[in-house]
């Protein structure tokens, strides 16, 4: 049986700094390789010698190719901040044009938007049964469907490089159009900024 304190595992050499690649071209073939006792799985376990491991490190191989890796990293950090920032300047700057449409037919899509939606059974008028303001919030709620052109806006932004961020910011400014386009909507629109914060 192996001595297990005196290896690291592939993860525990990737928590010292090491990279994939650092990790293939300096230490190459892990010293221990074969199937983990203590629970399946469809990788190999790979063990690499501490004292091997703490060698490489000490040589100017491995501190040129870590400063590489961090400046690597450092730029595609700088790349998606760039990007954030650009994405969000987009969005202020986009002009929202929300459809402008006589009252009673907004009422129309909104209903049928809602049935189509599956939530209200088909035939059934708005004000029977219906909670109040409920013909308001689908209002809005069609509106801000009919408006999800601008979702596109977002594209580029991934993970944790500001999306939230520009979600949020991209919801505010559609609100804010339609409550600007139909004033008698502006209440649950400003509701539903406060909610999505």
């Amino acid at each position: 049986m192996t001595d297990r304190t005196t290896y690291l595992s592939h993860a525990g050499v990737r928590r010292r700094g090491w990279t994939d690649t650092m990790v293939r071209e300096l230490l190459g073939t892990p010293d221990v390789q074969g199937r983990d006792p203590r629970r399946w799985s469809p990788a190999p376990l790979r063990l690499y010698l501490l004292a091997r491991v703490e060698t490489v490190e000490r040589t100017p191989e491995f501190t040129g190719t870590s400063t590489l890796a961090l400046a690597g990293s450092s730029a595609a950090a700088a790349y998606a901040e760039r990007r954030r920032a650009a994405v969000l300047a987009a969005i202020r700057a986009q002009p929202i044009e929300v459809p402008r449409l006589p009252g009673p037919e907004l009422e129309r899509r909104a209903v049928r938007h809602r049935q189509l939606l599956g939530a209200r059974s088909p035939g059934t008028p708005p004000g029977d049964g219906a909670p109040a303001g409920a013909l308001v919030r689908w209002q809005v709620s069609y509106l801000r469907h009919a408006l999800a052109r601008y979702e596109a806006l977002l594209d580029g932004l991934y993970g944790e490089t500001g999306r939230g961020e520009a979600e949020r910011l991209l919801r505010r400014r559609l609100y804010e159009a339609i409550g600007a386009a139909y004033p008698a909507l502006a209440q649950e629109c400003r509701r539903r900024i406060a909610v999505e914060r």
